[in-house]
């Protein structure tokens, strides 16, 4: 095992150590209960993703019961939690069991970059074939419908975009995405006129005109851009943060994290945390383009679509650049289930580099 653990991508743990410290920084800043949680799925992660390197996944990869049993386990949990008594900030997004909560939409994404992973990497020459675009686009669709329901359409947003991620990765055929471009666009205009809630539609308003409702949907996003704009270069230091500390900023643990950690360490620290995530998406890339095979190389690309995807949505709502869809900040955002999720994959990836460099 030490042998092998040379080989580990220590940049990759570096950086996890980096944004888990930034992370607990501003959560002992703001609230200590979520400090100590916090702490405890930062333990459970970096353990998940030592031991879980160790594991043959070429092995389990290769095993059908495996992805589609985990990707049918997904379905059915993400099916079953909306019709399951009440709600957590407005959503049946999550399954409560003794007292843990679990977001099975997390378990969907790793579900689903294993499967495209391995239909991919067996038909990557033919990927924009009628009959294969629409199997794979089944595989997302399905899943992300049912996760639109509850409602989070941020996630299955997230979900769709890694189905085109994989889309991308295998070639454009020019003709096909201009036709999918024009698909997407009427199903947008059905989903306005149809399926989005007022709330959902005010957030969307909301963000292309927050001066119309400053003290209602808007709120959140201004109170970020304040917290943010009036930091400075430096910040306003530990427990100095005035939108975070007196409670103007909402959801400052999860959605709006990185808002806060911006206004008490202001541009500088704001940076270090995005590059440093950054860098970490770099090393899983390098990671996935130097794998010894399409299916190990499309899972690391995936797992590194999976992360930036995250990051842009996150940083753009706390920024205003997009509207606020209630997507973490992977290994920074407070919150258990996209922890694990993201600690599985990277430990897959772990593993890609230990074979690729035995």
């Amino acid at each position: 095992m030490g042998s092998s653990f040379r080989h580990f991508d220590w940049w990759i743990v570096a950086g996890l150590l980096v944004l888990a410290a930034a992370s607990l920084v501003s959560l002992a800043s703001s609230n200590i209960a979520f400090f100590w949680r916090q702490i405890v799925w930062y333990v459970v992660g970096f353990f998940i993703i030592i031991i879980g390197s160790r594991f043959d996944w070429r092995w389990l990869g290769s095993q059908g019961w495996f992805r589609l049993g985990l990707y049918w386990l997904s379905l059915s949990l993400v099916v079953v939690s909306n019709f399951l008594p009440g709600t957590v900030r407005g959503t049946k997004s999550w399954i409560s069991i003794a007292g843990f909560q679990f977001e099975p939409g997390e378990l969907v994404k790793l579900a689903l970059i294993l499967v495209l992973a391995d239909f991919f990497a067996r038909r990557h020459i033919h990927a924009w074939r009628a009959k294969n675009i629409l199997q794979s686009f089944l595989y997302a669709a399905i899943p992300a419908f049912f996760i639109a329901i509850h409602p989070d359409f941020g996630s299955a947003f997230i979900v769709m975009t890694i189905w085109f991620g994989f889309m991308a990765l295998s070639g454009v055929h020019v003709k096909r995405f201009l036709l999918g471009v024009g698909v997407v666009g009427i199903a947008a205009v059905l989903m306005w006129s149809f399926f989005l809630k007022p709330y959902q539609r005010e957030r969307v308003t909301g963000f292309l005109f927050p001066e119309r409702d400053p003290l209602g949907v808007s709120y959140n996003v201004i109170q970020a851009k304040i917290a943010i704009g009036s930091s400075g270069f430096w910040g306003k230091g530990f427990q100095m943060g005035t939108q975070t500390q007196f409670k103007f900023l909402p959801e400052s643990q999860t959605d709006f994290l990185f808002a806060a950690f911006v206004e008490e360490w202001g541009f500088l620290g704001g940076a270090i945390v995005l590059l440093t995530f950054c860098g970490v998406v770099y090393r899983i890339v390098l990671i996935g383009l130097r794998a010894r095979d399409n299916y190990f190389r499309l899972i690391s690309l995936g797992g590194g679509l999976f992360f930036i995807v995250h990051l842009f949505v996150n940083v753009g709502a706390n920024l205003g650049l997009l509207p606020v869809a209630g997507v973490t900040f992977p290994f920074f955002s407070y919150g258990g289930s996209n922890i694990l999720t993201s600690s599985i994959i990277l430990s897959i990836i772990q593993h890609i580099k230990l074979e690729s460099s035995a």
